[in-house]
């Protein structure tokens, strides 16, 4: 009798001592999946919202949920949260943001995001680390690359949306004048994982814009002189197209392992130099050229509508064109918010004034004080 009373005893402390260990595994696991920040308790990338989504809209959101990437660069802000504000004001759609930024940037955007203007949107901010661009871009820190990590968010859209079928990737120096769930039915032809918008899109040849301005194609972004762009047979006139907005249909992208194939054309880069120097600041354009050549789909060219932030865009287009289009791009040096640029009437009534001070548009009655 006392034997078994031994042996039970012995056979409960062995499923004690087993239950605490299964438990500290447990632990140590969630530990490693939600890689906690120690300084500031926030969850890092792809998992757990720094900015829990907020109460339900007022308003009726019908459908499913549209998902938007966009990221928040700590100098550029106020574009971030005007293109936001433009693409909730103008849809009845349930769209729901997801924000990615840097650690130093998270703060300034919560409270800016506190404000009574955006207290019904849907959204969660995530933390990008630029740990996935080890051996993807040059080392340099005075390179376009290491200097705009968050220009490569876009190559990682699945991390982001893990349940996602589809998904909207814009720039942040973008607004949205038409409904978004219009350019969230893009079709897609089939087996191919995105839609952007040819730079020799149909604009031009209707007449819609004044002057054709210079289109670009491939060879403004790949040195054809390298072997290793020799072999894949691309056609250096091809049209290229802009990577600053488009669909992406998330189940193709994933089959086709689209991240993967956009790393190896980084990496490779970094030891081969493929990229062309005719347009230096195209550090996100070739391996997205090189994955998607004649193998993407088409968005309608009213849905981006661009080079606004090019020199003479405002002879580009008319007025009443821009007003009408259902996307403006200010891709190029000349920003909204900066000098210069054009139909900055178009971009101002979206700008959520800074609560905090540290940003605001440069206006020409400025520059004279």
């Amino acid at each position: 009798m006392t034997l078994r009373k031994v042996n039970l005893v012995i056979l409960v402390l062995l499923a004690v001592a087993f239950l605490i260990i299964v438990q500290r595994n447990l632990l140590n696991l969630s530990d490693f999946l939600h890689k906690e920040n120690p300084d500031s308790g926030v969850i890092l990338p792809f998992e757990a919202a720094l900015s829990q989504t907020l109460r339900p809209d007022s308003r009726p959101r019908s459908g499913d949920e549209i998902p938007v990437l966009i990221t928040a660069a700590e100098g550029r802000l106020g574009a971030t949260v005007t293109a936001i504000n433009s693409i909730y004001s103008n849809t009845k759609a349930n769209v729901v943001f997801t924000i990615v930024t840097l650690n130093q940037t998270v703060e300034h955007l919560r409270t800016w995001l506190d404000e009574p203007k955006f207290k019904d949107i849907k959204h969660k901010v995530v933390l990008f680390d630029p740990e996935l661009l080890r051996e993807k871009i040059p080392q340099d820190s005075n390179s376009v690359e290491a200097s705009k990590p968050l220009a490569f968010a876009r190559f990682y859209l699945p991390l982001y949306f893990p349940e996602a079928e589809k998904a909207i990737y814009l720039d942040d120096d973008v607004v949205v004048q038409g409904d978004i769930q219009e350019l969230f039915e893009t079709n897609f032809k089939p087996g191919q994982a995105a839609a952007f918008s040819d730079d020799c899109d149909s604009s031009s040849a209707k007449g819609i814009i004044r002057g054709a301005g210079n289109q670009n194609n491939y060879m403004g972004f790949l040195d054809f002189t390298k072997d290793s762009i020799k072999k894949l047979g691309l056609r250096a006139n091809t049209c290229s197209f802009n990577p600053g907005v488009f669909v992406a249909n998330l189940t193709e992208w994933k089959n086709q392992n689209v991240t993967g194939q956009l790393e190896h054309w980084m990496q490779l880069n970094t030891q081969e130099d493929l990229y062309s120097k005719t347009l230096g600041d195209s550090a996100i354009a070739p391996p997205l050229l090189i994955v998607f050549y004649k193998r993407h789909s088409a968005i309608d060219p009213m849905w981006h509508v661009r080079q606004l932030g090019m020199t003479g865009a405002g002879n580009r287009y008319s007025p009443q064109f821009a007003k009408a289009a259902k996307l403006l791009h200010w891709n190029g040096h000349y920003k909204p918010w900066g000098h210069g640029a054009a139909f900055t009437d178009l971009w101002n009534p979206w700008y959520v004034q800074d609560p905090t001070g540290k940003f605001h548009p440069i206006r020409r009655h400025e520059d004279k004080a």
